[in-house]
């Protein structure tokens, strides 16, 4: 297959292709179009998400063949924003979300100060492994979040992750090359194209997260730290906040500084050009694959499975199989 048309690594397919149509056939799944013919083809027992982008459209068969093993398809537009997804049936079970729903406060709080804690020490370390001297200040939060038992609310804890993002982003720029500068976070819409590739790469990263805890069978929309709304999968953020700087923009700060990326592939929306999201997905799920050592366990493992793995441990920790959350954390 060209390799523009179709990425499939660890069960998980990305589909670009504008006017392709995604069936089922002899236990495979394949992407066609018209006038062309098969593009790509896949083990239906060996993918578990496909994201689709733009114009690419799906066989009735084909959804019945997802909805029966469990396939989980994200839509997102051509530009990578995200629209919705379909869910299989078969990922409910009733007793892990009865634990879930009957998380008590403190329960939510002692895995909440986990998380955070974390999120500030990889971006301490991010930092610190990109030249970056002045991070006492964040040493003294992630200190701070997990030992200071005036910390009682979860209200009250997001109020260090927010003095924490406020000095990480403050250092940021630091990490860049030249001809590269970031002032703060803006979102919605990105005011650079330093935060283009932030947002992008944090609504990547969401739906991996996304995946993974609607496999394991967690309800994505209840949160333990960000608010409950409508359609907004609360749960799938909370967890991505470890991911943020370690993942996220640690994959930012490489595209940028060795190049991948220009300020030339974007357009004046600061949005990717079509060629040049591409490239970016296909780095994207490069930098998934990618395997390093588990700070925790010490094996091997990639980082698309690093975030089923923690979702796994999210789930024992809910469920009370773990006494206590054990968050992804980075070494020096």
């Amino acid at each position: 297959m060209k390799e523009s048309e179709g990425i499939f690594y660890d069960s998980v397919v990305f589909v670009t292709t504008q006017g392709s149509v995604i069936g089922i056939d002899g236990g495979r799944i394949r992407v066609t179009k018209k006038g062309e013919g098969e593009l790509a083809s896949f083990p239906v027992g060996k993918v578990d998400t496909i994201n689709v982008f733009g114009g690419v459209n799906f066989t009735t068969p084909f959804v019945a063949s997802a909805n029966e093993h469990g396939i989980v398809l994200n839509y997102f537009t051509e530009n990578g924003a995200y629209r919705g997804s379909f869910v299989p049936e078969k990922n409910t079970i009733a007793e892990i979300r009865r634990r879930q729903y009957a998380q008590s406060n403190a329960e939510k709080l002692a895995i909440a100060r986990k998380i955070v804690r974390a999120k500030i020490h990889n971006s301490r370390i991010l930092l610190q492994r990109k030249g970056v001297k002045s991070t006492d200040k964040l040493l003294d939060i992630e200190v701070r979040v997990l030992e200071d038992r005036s910390i009682r609310t979860i209200d009250g804890l997001m109020g260090f992750e927010g003095q924490a993002s406020d000095i990480y982003f403050g250092l940021l720029d630091e990490c860049l090359v030249d001809g590269w500068t970031f002032e703060r976070r803006t979102r919605r819409p990105p005011e650079d194209h330093i935060n283009a590739l932030l947002s992008l790469t944090y609504t990547m990263i969401k739906n991996e997260v996304l995946s993974a805890l609607r496999q394991y069978n967690l309800d994505p929309f209840l949160g333990i730290m960000h608010a409950d709304r409508h359609g907004r999968p609360a749960l799938a953020l909370d967890l991505m906040e470890e991911f943020r700087a370690i993942f996220c923009d640690a994959f930012v700060l490489r595209l940028v500084n060795r190049g991948e990326i220009t300020h030339d592939d974007f357009g004046l929306d600061n949005r990717l050009k079509k060629d040049a999201f591409k490239k970016y997905l296909e780095k994207f799920d490069e930098y998934m694959k990618e395997e390093f050592s588990h700070p925790k366990f010490e094996y091997t493992v990639n980082r698309r499975k690093a975030v089923r793995m923690q979702t796994i441990l999210l789930r024992k920790a809910i469920t009370g199989e773990l006494k206590e959350y054990h968050p992804l954390e980075y070494n020096k």
